[in-house]
């Protein structure tokens, strides 16, 4: 016998269908976190017990990383990789654990511009000293004056995180990130480097999740295009923070007369 859609039924029939709702409601609500678009915790979760227990979690199986300021005890840390893996404490323990690590080995916090200076006086990366429109602090990269081979490769990567931690150093109170722009004007063939593009993204994927908010390519030659369609697939979802635009652009749209960088003052 049929029954009509939405009629109350006795016995087992009843307690399926109520179960099979609460399943539906249940799985609609996870869609809705994977696909939140800005990040946020939903207000039924506790976010203070999730720090809680991704710090116990790393504690007892990760007791010999390092505490403190990005340690694995650092709550404002935690709950940023909370979010970026959409506040499921296995996922964020599991890599703030690698992060972590991996920080304690590349000796981060003993990056500074003594440690980098040669390259830091090449000027072909520099953080600016003004933020953008929107209060994103702002690194550039100057392509043209970058030539692989010249240095050894792990001082273009010890150069690349100073930057960003500097950069990520200037975030003012209700910023979370930052705006990159490449300086494509003058590039040419010599200066592509797929090895560290590789680097860049395998950095900001699995150590500063989510703080890339842009990227900017600006006065991008023809001879880049070759280069960009071989990017692009390494960038992933990455791509879609990228923006082609001239020097008019950048100065209109992502900064007043006052704070444009002075590369792009003409």
């Amino acid at each position: 016998m049929g029954t009509a859609e939405g009629l109350i039924l006795p016995g087992d029939i009843s307690q399926r269908a109520v179960r099979f709702a609460n399943e539906r409601d249940a799985a609609a609500a996870c869609r809705r976190l994977r696909c939140s678009g800005d990040n946020q915790a939903p207000a039924a979760l506790d976010t203070n017990k999730l720090v809680l227990e991704v710090k116990e979690k790393l504690q007892r199986e990760h007791a010999n990383l390092p505490i403190g300021k990005n340690g694995r005890d650092d709550e404002e840390m935690l709950l940023w990789f909370l979010k970026d893996r959409r506040f499921s404490v296995e996922e964020a323990a599991m890599k703030l654990s690698k992060a972590i690590k991996w920080r304690e080995d590349f000796g981060v916090s003993n990056l500074c511009q003594e440690s980098v200076q040669e390259l830091y006086a090449t000027d072909k990366a520099y953080v600016h000293d003004f933020p953008d429109n929107k209060g994103r602090p702002v690194f550039v990269v100057v392509a043209r004056k970058h030539f692989p081979g010249k240095q050894e490769f792990i001082e273009d990567e010890r150069l690349c995180v100073h930057m960003i931690e500097n950069a990520l150093s200037k975030l003012p109170p209700g910023v979370e990130q930052i705006l990159g722009i490449i300086d494509l004007r003058g590039f040419r063939i010599e200066n592509t480097d797929i090895k560290f593009l590789k680097f860049l993204i395998d950095v900001f994927y699995y150590y500063y999740p989510k703080r890339l908010g842009q990227v900017l390519f600006v006065n991008a030659p023809l001879v880049f295009r070759p280069v960009w369609q071989l990017m692009k697939p390494l960038l992933k979802s990455y791509a879609s923070l990228a923006r082609f635009c001239d020097m008019e652009t950048v100065r209109k749209e992502y900064f007043t007369e006052s704070t444009v960088p002075p590369d792009f003052l003409d």
